[in-house]
């Protein structure tokens, strides 16, 4: 396995203020909060978002491990779907490592790719976090992640805050 070194960039909206969403207008697009997850239901969306990003963290938590987390009331899984399939998802915490909710996990599935879909689940979650009472919403992505991701949360508002690196090992 190769190693790389990985720059991981930490990015917030500070208030709702600094938000700038983008919907899409496409009327076929349907958000729906998944309130009882299956663990074989997430692990699909994980596993399918982050395939090609080195997603690994979470393919390894026991069933019982991954219903404890997703079953937690800080936890809230959005689903996107396209004429009914599901097409990405964004998992938000409200109780992160840092003050606010975290975007912990946020994919589009690679054929949905470029068509704006990103930018619009994005803008959906993060305006569930604000519903949700959040004063501030941060995420963290890193240079596995896809090469939009930055520009996506920059567009909508995020400014960057701090930046690390670490080398790892990944599977090719």
């Amino acid at each position: 396995m190769p190693i790389v070194t990985v720059t991981t960039t930490y990015l917030e909206l500070p208030s709702r203020a600094h938000f700038r969403p983008a919907f899409s207008p496409a009327p076929e697009l349907q958000l729906i909060e998944a309130r009882e997850p299956l663990p074989a239901f997430y692990r699909f969306l994980y596993g399918t978002a982050g395939r090609d990003y080195h997603w690994t963290d979470r393919l390894s938590w026991s069933d019982a491990r991954l219903h404890a987390h997703l079953a937690r009331p800080s936890v809230t899984l959005l689903v996107l779907y396209l004429h009914g399939t599901p097409i990405g998802y964004v998992e938000l915490e409200r109780e992160a490592a840092e003050p606010g909710t975290e975007v912990a996990y946020f994919g589009l599935f690679p054929p949905f790719h470029g068509r704006g879909f990103g930018k619009h689940l994005l803008s959906l979650g993060v305006q569930r976090a604000y519903h949700d009472g959040a004063s501030r919403v941060w995420v963290h992505t890193c240079s596995l992640d896809g090469p939009h991701a930055v520009a996506n949360y920059r567009a909508r508002g995020f400014v960057a805050y701090r930046t690390t690196t670490h080398t790892q090992m990944i599977e090719t």
